[in-house]
This record gives structure tokens, C-alpha cells and sequence, in this order.
């Protein structure tokens, strides 16, 4: 049984889940921003998410190792685990985007999605689909995928299947009373399915699609522009430390939801923020950007980086003239310059 009486909704808590909504209802009147510009956000999310969220389980691919991949993804020939992996990650995400509003939370749905992340895994093709069969403790990774030890024990494989029904019984009858924020019951759903660990790997990537599919039927229809995963790997010592405090309580009779909820809503408003200083950049850019400059800017946005040589080929302007555009988008804040001599590269600040 879930027992949310023992949960505190504090001022901080109310301020978050406030500044989170009124982006919300901003995202609904931002119907004008154009359609391109809309799908150049999405894919840079997209391989965001991807990248950050397959690192935090120890992959090594970095963003353009993703975007590399995703644009050879019908060759269907991964080398690695971990282009295993992205490749899975890829599927599952484009899945959710295009059909969140048929996705109910259920079971059956829960295993079919773990299916599709793991679809391309070799090792996993005995377990994809079926809760755990053994013992699963949480590991956490550091940035070159060692382990760092473990986190926290899990549920047995005996008590899973009992415990994933209670959970999805209580969070559709939760949805459909309307008793707890939207953002809250998310949250808590999160931090007790980690707490579960139902399948014997792909659980934190399960989780954050799970989040995703679960925010934009709640009506945030911002999510796929910006990656939240982004936001959690760069804050991944807090991340573990939320987890560890808040699971530790989930079975007592008062459990401590506040920390992991502090960090959920705290990634959330980061995501925002991103969010929406991306928009501002978009109109200063659309604004007052010499022609060129935006054709620079625009295929560093579309494709994560860009290299002079890029810019030539693109443009067909000379080089002296380039330089200076990226000079002054490097002195703007639009570009940030990478590497040195002729590995010399820029990526979007």
C-alpha cells in the first residue's frame, strides 16, 4: 500500500509546481513559433535525452556519438551495448511522442515498453518484457560508466508482481480522483517503481520514458522540446542521494517522500528554464540575425555542432567572412567555440 498522508507540501513545493504550470499555460499560447523551428527543438532534445539518460547507466556514447548513430538507425548493425541501447532508447521515445494519448498505464503496456527499449540488446532478449526473475540491487556509475557501488536494495522478484499492480491500481485511481497535483503523483509513481526495480535492467531508462509519457497525458505538451534527462545527469550525485533518502522510507509507515519530490520538481523547473531561454534566444535570433549568421546557427541547432568547413559548404561564403560571423556569434553567447587548430568546432551555448 502507498501512503501519502505522511507527505508535506511546503511552500518551496507549492512555488515550483507554480512556476512549472504557468510555463504550461505560456507553452499553449506559444502557437506561432514555426513549425521547422519546433521540429529543430525537438531533435536536439531528442538526442539529449537519449545520451544523457543511456550515460547515467554507464553508457560512454557522447551526444554526437547519438546523432551519428540515430542517422544510421535502419542500418540496424550496433557494434556496442551501448549503441544497443540508444538504438532501443530511440525507438521507445518516438513511440511514446507519436502515441502517448493510446498508451494506458497499465501492465501489459509497462512490460510492451521495456520490450521496445531492449529490443535491439542482445543480452537482454531472455528477460525484455518480463518483470525480474533474480535480485537486482541499483549501481551507480561514474562518467567513464565505472561503478560506483550500490545504491539500494530492491524489491524481490517474488514480491514484484504483487507491488507493480498495487502501484498501477493506485496511481489510476489517484488520477482519476484528482486528490494529489498531477507533478506529485508523477513523482511519487517514479520514485516507487525505482523503488520496485520491476525488470531486471532498463529500469532507470524505463522510468524516464515512463515520466515523459505520463506528462504529456497530463497535459505538458513542452516535454519532448527539452530533455529532462539532460538536467538529471548533470545533477547526478543529487539525483542518487534523492533516490537513496526518499526509497528507504517507502515501505514504513511514514515515508519521506520530500526529498526525491524537492529533486523531481526541482529538474522539472531546470527543464523549464532551458526551455525557455531557448525561446528567448529563438526570438532574439529571428529578430535582429544577418541572414548567414542564422544559417550558421540554425544548422548547429539541427545537427549539435558545426565546423567551419560545414559553414562553407553550406553557405558558399569564403572563409574570412565566416570567421567573422563566428566571432560574433561566439561574443553574442549564441555558439560556444570547441577543440583548437583544425579540430576547431562550435556547438549552441
Amino acid at each position: 500500500m502507498i501512503r501519502t498522508d505522511s507527505l508535506q507540501i511546503t511552500p518551496e513545493i507549492l512555488g515550483l509546481i507554480a512556476s512549472i504550470d504557468e510555463f504550461k499555460g505560456a507553452w499553449r499560447a506559444l502557437g506561432t513559433l514555426a513549425p521547422d523551428r519546433l521540429s529543430a527543438l525537438r531533435q536536439v532534445a531528442t538526442i539529449e535525452s537519449i545520451g544523457s539518460s543511456t550515460r547515467i547507466e554507464g553508457s560512454r556514447l557522447s551526444d554526437r556519438d547519438v546523432e551519428r548513430l540515430l542517422s544510421n538507425l535502419r542500418i540496424n548493425n550496433f557494434t556496442s551495448r551501448d549503441e544497443q541501447e540508444v538504438a532501443g532508447y530511440a525507438e521507445v521515445m518516438d513511440l511514446v511522442f507519436a502515441s502517448w494519448r493510446d498508451i494506458s498505464l497499465t501492465e501489459n503496456h509497462i512490460k510492451q515498453l521495456h520490450q521496445n527499449l531492449l529490443v535491439y540488446s542482445d543480452k537482454d532478449a531472455r528477460h525484455r518484457g518480463h518483470y525480474k526473475s533474480s535480485n537486482n540491487s541499483v549501481a551507480a556509475f561514474d562518467e567513464a560508466g565505472n561503478s560506483l557501488g550500490i545504491v539500494f536494495e530492491t524489491a524481490s522478484p517474488f514480491d514484484t508482481p504483487r507491488l507493480m499492480t498495487e502501484l498501477v491500481n493506485w496511481f489510476n485511481k489517484e488520477r482519476a480522483a484528482d486528490h494529489l497535483h498531477p507533478l506529485l503523483l508523477i513523482g511519487i509513481w517514479v520514485v516507487v517503481f525505482l523503488e520496485i526495480h520491476p525488470f531486471q535492467d532498463g529500469n532507470g531508462r524505463l522510468s524516464r520514458v515512463l515520466t515523459t509519457l505520463l506528462l504529456l497525458q497530463t497535459g505538458y505538451a513542452y516535454v519532448p522540446y527539452s530533455s529532462l534527462e539532460s538536467v538529471i545527469e548533470q545533477s547526478k550525485e543529487a539525483y542518487y542521494l534523492a533516490l537513496r533518502q526518499t526509497q528507504g522510507t517507502i515501505r514504513t509507515d511514514s515515508p519521506d517522500w520530500q526529498p526525491w519530490l524537492l529533486f523531481f520538481l526541482k529538474a522539472l523547473a531546470e527543464q523549464v528554464r532551458r526551455l525557455n531561454r531557448k525561446l528567448e534566444r529563438e526570438k532574439l535570433v529571428l529578430a535582429a540575425m544577418p541572414t548567414l549568421a542564422l544559417q550558421i546557427v540554425e544548422f548547429a541547432r539541427e545537427h549539435g555542432r558545426i565546423t567551419m568547413a560545414e559553414a562553407i559548404r553550406l553557405t558558399g561564403s569564403n572563409r574570412n567572412t565566416l570567421k567573422q560571423h563566428f566571432r560574433a556569434l561566439v561574443e553574442q553567447r549564441h555558439l560556444v567555440r570547441q577543440g583548437a587548430g583544425r579540430g576547431v568546432w562550435y556547438e549552441l551555448k
